[in-house]
């Protein structure tokens, strides 16, 4: 019962984020062609056969049997023959910077949509890690982990992984997730040293994401307090900010080491309530072979929110940090420096799209902000079948100044349905493996 409850919930959300996304997409082509009017006889969710729908005017507008994207056809779009006469209304009949217009304002219209919701997002206000936007100066190491068997250092600010620049520790993260069991060079600054450093990542999760053992400065905040136990008693506040211990900075990940190690001994800790600082002073007392004072800490949080213009300036910046990661990522992709284990099809966005459902109404939008942007840029690229293939076509016509034949017309369309076939195989196939528990070999039935 509880896994066809996840079923539903998955296709449910899958409806949601997907709806969204191909409505808007045809709709951008939709309202140009009504705006230069073309006949528009087709409003599609979906391709093949048609389930149900309706007809107003000369437009029928409709759910067909495969949600794997959605088209609106006009009147006159494959009308290609030399001497064949067009109607006004036909799409061939427009000028080429009209047609141009149709055809990019679907992929616009994505891009859009992104910019509104992270905007939206921005003005309401959202919890973010703190140390997520802070200089990336190394402040933990994993034991026996790639960065600790390179000479990486605690208090290392890291300026470039292979050579991009690295400003914030969400660029260090992003610039190794992508780089699983990858050779990377990591650019740091130790004191008034520049060191290079080979570091060789690992692969972590079905997704293949790049590890290297190495995190931020992260600052710890209280989130419980077990009562009866030395922090309470001490004085120690949910909410507390935990900067020192004995006078030495404690990030996130040795706080908890730091208390085991000290049972019965008394502790100076630095505290930050409410902007001001001041000591505590708090004796571990031993359980079970360790310390313990009695408290849950997190990863410090801080609450962003903007007014009207600056949450569409932020958002703006968000989505073009996010459009230079996607091409990054499709470069490094074409390269061998990224795994194509990290690229997600139908299954993974139905995935994903049920744990954004689950986490609430913001995550929804952000993930549905994220999937509108990178389908935009894509649906831009020039493989014919694609809004980008038309209008690199529509392109060169005007560059040449006449229309390609019919028959050039037909063979790009077969080659671009071709590579599109293989794509949307691949990528179904791709989210199959990584389910299952050898990857691809799995399918090699014969070994």
């Amino acid at each position: 019962m509880v896994k066809i409850f996840a079923l539903l919930e998955t296709i449910f959300s899958f409806i949601i984020v997907f709806g969204i996304l191909v409505f808007v997409h045809e709709f951008g082509h939709f309202f140009v062609a009504k705006l230069v009017k073309v006949r528009v006889l087709v409003f599609s969710w979906g391709y093949g056969k048609r389930l149900f729908g309706f007809k107003k005017g000369e437009t029928d507008y409709r759910v067909s049997i495969v949600p794997m994207g959605g088209y609106v056809k006009f009147a006159g779009e494959e009308v290609f023959e030399e001497g064949r006469k067009l109607e006004p209304g036909d799409f061939m009949a427009k000028k080429k910077w009209e047609r141009f217009l149709v055809l990019a304002m679907g992929s616009i219209m994505n891009i859009i949509l992104a910019v509104v919701l992270l905007s939206v997002i921005n003005m309401v206000g959202m919890t973010v890690l703190e140390h997520k936007e802070q200089s990336p100066f190394i402040g933990w190491i994993e034991p026996d982990s790639p960065a600790e068997r390179t000479n990486l250092q605690l208090g290392d600010e890291i300026l470039s992984v292979n050579k991009r620049k690295m400003k914030t520790w969400s660029d260090v993260e992003i610039a190794v997730l992508t780089k699983p069991d990858r050779m990377i060079d990591v650019e740091v600054k130790r004191g008034e040293e520049i060191l290079s450093i080979q570091l060789m990542t690992e692969s972590r999760t079905e997704y293949a994401r790049g590890y290297a053992g190495f995190d931020g400065r992260i600052t710890i905040q209280v989130l419980e307090i077990t009562p009866q136990n030395p922090a309470e008693k001490a004085g120690l506040e949910v909410g507390d900010i935990i900067l020192e211990v004995n006078k030495e900075p404690v990030y996130h990940y040795q706080f908890t080491g730091v208390i085991e190690k000290n049972a019965e001994k008394e502790l100076d800790f630095l505290i930050e309530r409410e902007g001001k600082t001041f000591t505590l002073l708090i004796t571990p007392r031993l359980q079970e072979g360790v310390g313990i004072i009695g408290v849950i800490t997190v990863p410090k949080t801080v609450f962003k929110q903007y007014s009207f213009f600056p949450a569409i300036g932020v958002s703006i910046k968000q989505n073009v940090d996010l459009a230079f990661l996607l091409l990054h990522y499709l470069r490094d992709l074409i390269t061998g420096e990224a795994s194509a284990k990290q690229v997600g099809g139908p299954i993974e966005i139905a995935s994903m799209s049920r744990k954004a459902f689950r986490q609430g109404f913001m995550a929804m939008m952000w993930f549905i902000a994220f999937v509108s942007l990178q389908l935009g840029i894509i649906n831009l690229f020039p493989i014919p079948v694609l809004d980008g293939g038309h209008i690199l076509v529509l392109t060169l016509e005007g560059i040449f100044r006449r229309d390609f034949s019919l028959k050039v017309k037909q063979i790009v369309m077969q080659i671009g349905f071709t590579i599109f076939i293989f794509l949307i195989v691949f990528l179904i196939l791709n989210d199959i493996v990584r389910r299952l528990p050898n990857g691809w070999e799995s399918l090699l039935f014969w070994k």
